[in-house]
């Protein structure tokens, strides 16, 4: 069996709360502990930095896509020195349809509205019936307690058909995000 990857979304800011950055960088160790390959956005800056750092520091396999447009503001300076193998797009959407592809789960954590997109058109996809990789909110200090809402909002108003497959796993711990992943892969 070949090698899993789990995609993470994230911002590339690292936040207000220090609890973000601290559970990027404990995401990070939990899939390299685990022999999984990160797939991210390629950044060396904020929460994005973090795991990505955290994962290669710890002996696992990372790899970055990210739009050539992007490199100069996201691999600026070199923030963070990670050792990765890089694939540069010409755009954002080869960007996100090769993460789609390279990736066999799918965790966003706390971010801007670059995550929430990319989490939204994951989600629509599974709704769609065009995968059935796992989806996980990594809901650190409560930050996806508003899209939960409104997710639920819009079931209850009958707006989300075949919710058994739009609907993300939820981890309140970092700690939690690496098992629900592996036992969704089990089970399935």
């Amino acid at each position: 069996m070949s090698q899993k990857s789990i995609c993470v979304y994230c911002g590339s800011q690292p936040g207000k709360s220090p609890q973000y950055v601290n559970s990027a960088q404990v995401l990070g160790q939990d899939i390299a502990s685990n022999k999984i390959r990160l797939v991210y956005g390629a950044g060396n800056y904020g929460i994005m930095g973090h795991v990505a750092k955290s994962t290669a520091d710890n002996g696992g396999a990372v790899f970055g896509i990210i739009p050539k447009f992007l490199t100069e503001f996201e691999r600026k300076g070199d923030q963070l020195e990670i050792d990765m193998e890089m694939l540069i797009t010409p755009d954002m959407h080869t960007r996100k349809q090769r993460m789609f592809e390279e990736s066999d789960a799918f965790v966003a954590m706390p971010g801007g509205i670059g995550t929430l997109e990319e989490l939204i058109e994951i989600m629509t996809w599974a709704q769609l019936g065009r995968h059935d990789k796992p989806i996980v909110l990594a809901n650190i200090d409560g930050f996806w307690n508003p899209l939960i809402a409104l997710y639920e909002h819009m079931s209850a108003e009958g707006f989300i058909h075949t919710e058994n497959k739009a609907r993300p796993l939820i981890a309140e711990k970092a700690e939690d995000i690496v098992p629900m992943i592996m036992k969704h892969w089990e089970e399935n």
